[in-house]
C-alpha cells in the first residue's frame, strides 16, 4: 500500500491515546498518518480491562456489546486479613466496563479512519527527520525497505518505552523504583462472586506496593492479574501464581490468555514538547500512580494536543513555545491531580500490613474511594495517627 509522503501529523503509535488524537485532528482537517509497529491493533494487552463512565464518554461513544462486556458498579476490596470493604458506586454514576481492549482499540482506530486519518501498520519507525533543530517527519523500516515521511507535527505516542520521545532529546528514563512489573491472566472456569463489583487484594505478602485484581469479563471469564514494586527480588509471575495456588477458588479454573508489561508509577515526565513534536499518554508517564490505569488520561491528552497542534499548524507556529500550552493545559485538567495521586502512593507504600488493617476498619469507604482521585488523605492519615500513635512520625509529614 502506498503512502503520501506530506502530512500534516504524524503520530507513531495507534494505542487508545494515539487513535483518539489522530482522530481529533483528522475531524479538524489535518492530514493525518498513523503509524505502529504492530500488525494488530490492540495486542498485545498491557491492562487489566477496566474502562470507566468518564473515559468512554471522552471517546464520544456508547457502550456496545461487542467490546463492553461486563458492567462494573464497584469494588470489593480485601485486606491483607481478608477484611472486605465494599464500594458500591452505582449510585454516584462512578460505574465502567470490563472491556475487551483489542476489539475496543480497533473501533477507536476505525472511527479516526472514518473522520480522515490513515493507519499504517507492520512499519517501525528507526529516526526522526531534523532540521535546524526541528523535528520535520519521521524515517520508517516497512518490507525490508527505508521511507521518509514528513509532517508538520509528530506525535509521540509510543508506549511506556518511547523511542521517539528520546529521539527528540527529551529526558524518559525511569528508576526501576518508581515502576511497577504487571502480571496477568485471562481465566476461564472462574467462579464470580459478583459479576458487578471489581475484587482488590492488598497486603505486602500478596503484592508488595500493589494489588492483586480480579475484573469480571463474563458469566465465568475474569482478568487475574497483579501488579507489584518493580525492583522486587521476585517477580509479579511468582506472587500471582503463589495467590493463585492458594485459593481453592481458582481450583477448576485455568489460563486462556497471558499478558506483562511494566507500568510508570511516578510523576509524568517534565518536558513534553519540542520544535514540531509533542507526547501523550504512557510515552508521557500519564499514568495514575495509585491504580495504574492510563488509557483515559492518555485520550484526554490526546484531545488536547489535537486542539492545541491543529491550531499551531494553521498558525504557521510549531515551535516548543507555542506547543507548551498543551502541556500546561494538561496539567491544569490531571496532572495536578496526578501529583496528588502520587503523594497517595508514597504514602501507601510506607504502611505495615497492620497498619493497613486500621485504615480499613477505621476509614469510610467513600474515602478510600476518593483516594485514587487525590483527595482523603488527610482524613486517612488522622485516623491512622488517632489509631496507631506509634505511625504519627511518619503520617505526619504527609499532612504538609
Amino acid at each position: 500500500m502506498k503512502y503520501d509522503k506530506e502530512w500534516d501529523v504524524i503520530v507513531v503509535g495507534a494505542g487508545p491515546g494515539g487513535s483518539k488524537c489522530a482522530h481529533e485532528f483528522a475531524k479538524r482537517g489535518m492530514k493525518t498518518l498513523v503509524i505502529d509497529k504492530k500488525q494488530e491493533i490492540g495486542a498485545p494487552k498491557r491492562c487489566g480491562e477496566g474502562l470507566s463512565m468518564r473515559w468512554i464518554r471522552i471517546t464520544g461513544q456508547k457502550p456496545n456489546p461487542k467490546w463492553a462486556l461486563q458492567e462494573i458498579r464497584g469494588a470489593v476490596l480485601i485486606s491483607p486479613r481478608g477484611k472486605k470493604v465494599v464500594i458500591d458506586t452505582s449510585k454516584t454514576g462512578q460505574t465502567g466496563y470490563i472491556i475487551e481492549r483489542k476489539m475496543w482499540e480497533k473501533e477507536l482506530a476505525a472511527e479516526a479512519i472514518r473522520s480522515g486519518a490513515k493507519y499504517m501498520l507492520k512499519a517501525n519507525v528507526i529516526d526522526l527527520i531534523k532540521e535546524d533543530d526541528t523535528v520535520k517527519g519521521v524515517v520508517v523500516e516497512r518490507d525490508g525497505k527505508e521511507e521518509q515521511y514528513f509532517s508538520k507535527i509528530v506525535i509521540a505516542a509510543d508506549g511506556v518505552d518511547s523511542r521517539i520521545a528520546r529521539m527528540a532529546g527529551i529526558q524518559t528514563t525511569i528508576p526501576l523504583t518508581e515502576c511497577d512489573s504487571g502480571y496477568q491472566y485471562e481465566m476461564a472456569n472462574v467462579p464470580i462472586e459478583d459479576p458487578y463489583k471489581m475484587e482488590l487484594y492488598f497486603g505486602k505478602e500478596v503484592a508488595p506496593r500493589g494489588y492483586i485484581w480480579v475484573f469480571p469479563k463474563g458469566k465465568d471469564i475474569a482478568n487475574v492479574g497483579i501488579g507489584i514494586i518493580g525492583s522486587s527480588e521476585k517477580t509479579a509471575k511468582f506472587y500471582l501464581d503463589r495467590w493463585l495456588e492458594n485459593n481453592s477458588r481458582f481450583k477448576d479454573a485455568s489460563i486462556i490468555e497471558i499478558n506483562a508489561g511494566v507500568i510508570p508509577v511516578c510523576a509524568p515526565i517534565e518536558t513534553m514538547v519540542a520544535n514540531g513534536l509533542m507526547v501523550i499518554g504512557d510515552a508521557a508517564r500519564m499514568i495514575n500512580p495509585i491504580h495504574g490505569g492510563g488509557i483515559g488520561s492518555a485520550m484526554e491528552a490526546g484531545i488536547i494536543a489535537a486542539e492545541v497542534g491543529a491550531n499551531a499548524i494553521r498558525e504557521g507556529d510549531v515551535t516548543r513555545d507555542r506547543l507548551m500550552e498543551y502541556q500546561k493545559r494538561w496539567h491544569e485538567v490531571r496532572g495536578k491531580e496526578f501529583e496528588r495521586i502520587l503523594k497517595v502512593r508514597k504514602f501507601f507504600e510506607k504502611l505495615s500490613d497492620e497498619q493497613m488493617e486500621i485504615i480499613a476498619d477505621a476509614v469510610d469507604p467513600k474515602v478510600l474511594v476518593e483516594l485514587g482521585h487525590g483527595k482523603g488523605l488527610a482524613t486517612v492519615v488522622k485516623a491512622l495517627i488517632k489509631a496507631s500513635p506509634s505511625a504519627a512520625k511518619f503520617a505526619m509529614s504527609f499532612l504538609k
